[in-house]
């Protein structure tokens, strides 16, 4: 479904993404582990074309969004959801507003058929009722839920989570991390999160991936990482302040 080929990517003279690889299998859920500011959220914009390498390859469904036109990228980009790291909400938007604005914007479809989907949606994440409300009105968390309810609005194929469980506290957060693996498992998409928290992607990952200087250094299931022998994966997993992981 996704694979990145030997991509770099800098920003002035800063190299942030150093030759990375990654493939990642139809209807897997996999994590992207790593640092902060090593370049996971980078790596997320890549996969969706809001970033373009310096060089390597982007491969969505055998096509390679970095050699097609903006035209032909917007009508891959239709195939995927996003949540985004703050939720993203337009504050001056209903929730009806926002949650379904791909469809409102790039539709034809009736104002009650919309009306039905997002509804659904919110069904979907443990919300009902709330589509007049605006951003404002909602908790934190209430906020990150009406962000993936409009991430599945579309009927994606590919959902990407850019640290989904960032700014709520832990009992939101696996809230949160429940409702992305049912939606993944019963949606049957293949999904994509980058995340810090390793609680989250035990809980989210069939397969977890740690980036480290740029590059993918370890691959696994959950229990392949959370054993793993490699002196910098188990640094991170277990938030060591010794080891070759510094604060530099």
């Amino acid at each position: 479904m996704i694979e990145l080929k030997d991509i770099h990517r800098s920003f002035g003279s800063r190299s942030i993404l150093k030759g990375l690889h990654l493939k990642i299998n139809t209807g897997e859920s996999m994590v992207i582990i790593g640092t902060s500011g090593c370049g996971k959220s980078i790596s997320l914009k890549h996969i969706i074309g809001l970033l373009r390498p310096d060089s390597g390859n982007v491969m969505i469904d055998d096509i390679d969004i970095t050699q097609i036109s903006p035209k032909e990228l917007n009508k891959v980009r239709r195939d995927f959801g996003m949540l985004f790291q703050n939720a993203a909400l337009f504050d001056s938007m209903s929730v009806l507003e926002n949650v379904g604005f791909q469809l409102f914007e790039y539709t034809d479809m009736p104002l009650e058929k919309i009306k039905r989907r997002v509804s659904e949606c919110l069904e979907r994440v443990g919300l009902r009722g709330i589509e007049k409300a605006k951003p404002a009105q909602l908790s934190g968390g209430m906020q990150k839920r009406v962000a993936l309810a409009r991430a599945i609005c579309m009927f994606p194929k590919i959902i990407l989570f850019d640290e989904p469980t960032t700014g709520i506290d832990p009992i939101r957060a696996d809230t949160i991390n429940e409702l992305i693996r049912h939606l993944h498992d019963t949606l049957k998409t293949t999904s994509v999160t980058v995340t810090h928290d390793m609680k989250s992607a035990y809980k989210i990952a069939d397969r977890i991936a740690m980036l480290y200087e740029g590059k993918i250094i370890a691959t696994g299931t959950p229990d392949e990482i959370k054993n793993s022998r490699h002196e910098i994966v188990q640094q991170f997993i277990t938030g060591s302040a010794k080891g070759p992981i510094t604060n530099d």
